[in-house]
């Protein structure tokens, strides 16, 4: 015949009691067998060394030494030895002669009668203890002599019943059980009370929701494309993801968890947004070679427990963010264009109305002569097409704002010279940072001017743009191209990104930026300069 099997507890808190209840079962069963056997054993020699003392007290007393040579012995002995046993806790007294014939015992019928068990040790004058069973069952029993100068006159045995032992140690093993019972119930409390708190801090999850949330959240972690980072109290991290090692450049042989955000060589702004106790919605922050979106938000359960950190790459969409401005610029340029080329029509189309047409002539040609020369002149500087129309689209944005771009005479710069490695991306977002920053500088400025320089020198290729502006103070001069460092009032947008956005190209490209004083008399100004490295075939092919 089979059994079904016993049905197993789904929730921890079952599983823990029911562990608990075997623990206590087997840890009772054991300790109660142990107890019993010794404290079987050990009662069984306390109550020999109990029945030894008793009979030597009796066979000492001088009562049981007088009564002994009168005629009926057992006339005095049987209520002594009745009140011996009452006094002492033993189950039996028994006063004989030396050949065994009991003067006393428990059952008066057995007066007279020959004492059934072992005497001869006694008979030669040693105490001696055994168990035996007898007329009272098995008792634990000791003989001892009763002497009287030298001379053996009697015999006393008194023994306790091993019955009445053992009903002692069961109640020993009853009262183990009875504590182990309210160890079971206590565990019981203390499993369900824990199980409650459990449940709470789990918000009633049970043991195999919260495996199967670890297994997905291990899987999103390591899907996402995105950067995740948990800190925790103390802004440790706690948790990072493979997007956000890649993010923050942290190899996986870096072990980063339970270090502090500010031990993670990160650049000082993003450091301090990291350990922001406010949080941070799409903010902008730059690494050696990324642009990351960064948002952050405390996680708060009655006290702080910690941040959650997520990062996205912005790298791609930030630089085409400034294509775009740089377009939209073209386009506010042309269109400002346009609005001139109109002015300058209407002006021809009245002079010629007039009657003034050799007038309408001079200023069509003049117009025309002064736009090709802006155009002949940045070709025949800078050749290089993507830098040449950067520098065009860049001079139309100046003139819209009051400030002359010009092109140093110095600029050299031919098609073909320059490498693939440096793509059009980087020299729109290296120059056109600058000159946008220089332009910012200049307006507003007596003479407003900004000069930009292009050239080619050694294994070089130089970039440099000045102002006319108010220039950089000293004490500035590494801080400005930290992002979110501006002198001007932020605008919807935010400023001090720009520059920020050089120093990254430009590191990342090998090159060096500096800014310094203009050197040019009465201008004035800053001069911020880029050098970034030509291969040596693009040098020698140019």
């Amino acid at each position: 015949m089979r059994f079904p099997p016993l049905p197993r507890p789904r929730s921890l808190a079952g599983q823990l009691f029911a562990m608990q209840a075997v623990l206590i079962a087997v840890v009772v069963a054991g300790y109660a067998l142990f107890t019993y056997v010794s404290d079987e054993r050990q009662a069984v020699d306390a109550a020999a060394l109990h029945a030894t003392a008793v009979a030597r007290s009796v066979a000492d007393s001088p009562t049981v030494g007088a009564a002994i040579h009168t005629p009926d012995p057992s006339r005095e002995l049987q209520p002594y030895a009745m009140r011996v046993m009452r006094d002492t806790d033993v189950d039996f007294v028994t006063i004989m002669n030396p050949v065994g014939i009991r003067w006393t015992h428990p059952d008066e019928r057995q007066i007279g009668r020959h004492f059934i068990g072992r005497i001869d040790p006694a008979r030669h004058g040693r105490t001696f203890t055994e168990t035996y069973t007898g007329t009272l069952g098995a008792s634990v029993r000791a003989v001892t002599p009763v002497e009287e100068n030298g001379r053996v006159i009697g015999m006393v045995s008194a023994g306790i019943r091993v019955e009445a032992i053992s009903a002692r140690v069961r109640g020993q093993v009853t009262a183990l059980l009875g504590v182990a019972g309210g160890a079971l119930l206590l565990g019981a409390v203390g499993t369900y009370v824990i199980n409650a708190r459990l449940r709470r801090h789990t918000h009633g999850m049970n043991a195999a929701e919260l495996s199967r949330m670890h297994d997905y959240h291990q899987a999103a972690l390591h899907a996402v494309r995105e950067g995740l980072l948990m800190l925790d109290g103390q802004f440790r991290v706690a948790l990072i993801n493979d997007g956000g090692r890649v993010l923050l450049g942290v190899g996986d042989e870096v072990d980063v968890i339970g270090r502090s955000v500010a031990e993670l060589g990160l650049p000082a702004p993003l450091t301090g947004a990291l350990l922001s106790s406010e949080p941070r919605v799409d903010e902008v922050h730059l690494t050696a070679s990324r642009v990351l979106a960064v948002n952050t938000s405390p996680v708060s359960g009655g006290e702080r427990r910690g941040t959650v950190v997520t990062l996205r790459d912005v790298t791609e969409l930030q630089s085409l963010m400034g294509e775009l401005d740089s377009e939209r610029g073209f386009t506010q340029a042309l269109r400002s264009q346009a609005h001139e080329a109109a002015n300058r029509l209407h002006t021809v189309v009245s002079l010629i109305e007039l009657g003034r047409a050799d007038e309408a002539v001079e200023f069509a040609t003049a117009e025309l002569e002064l736009a090709q020369a802006l155009t002949d002149q940045v070709v025949a500087a800078v050749s290089e097409p993507v830098l040449a129309a950067l520098l065009l689209g860049k001079t139309a944005q100046a003139n819209e704002r009051g400030v002359e771009l010009v092109v140093s005479p110095d600029s050299r710069l031919d098609d073909g010279l320059l490498p693939a490695e440096l793509s059009a991306r980087d020299l729109v977002t290296v120059l056109g940072n600058l000159i946008d920053n220089a332009v910012d500088a200049a307006q507003g400025s007596v003479g407003a001017r900004v000069t930009v320089t292009a050239y080619a020198s050694g294994s070089e290729l130089v970039l440099r743009v000045s102002d006319t502006g108010p220039g950089v103070d000293p004490a500035h001069a590494d801080l400005v191209f930290q992002r979110g460092f501006s002198t001007k009032p932020a605008g919807p947008g935010g400023r001090g990104l720009g520059l920020a956005l050089v120093r990254q190209a430009v590191t990342r490209l090998d090159g060096t930026l500096t800014v310094a004083e203009s050197a040019a008399d009465g201008e004035g100004g800053a001069v911020f300069e880029v050098r970034l490295p030509l291969p040596a075939a693009a040098v020698n092919g140019g």
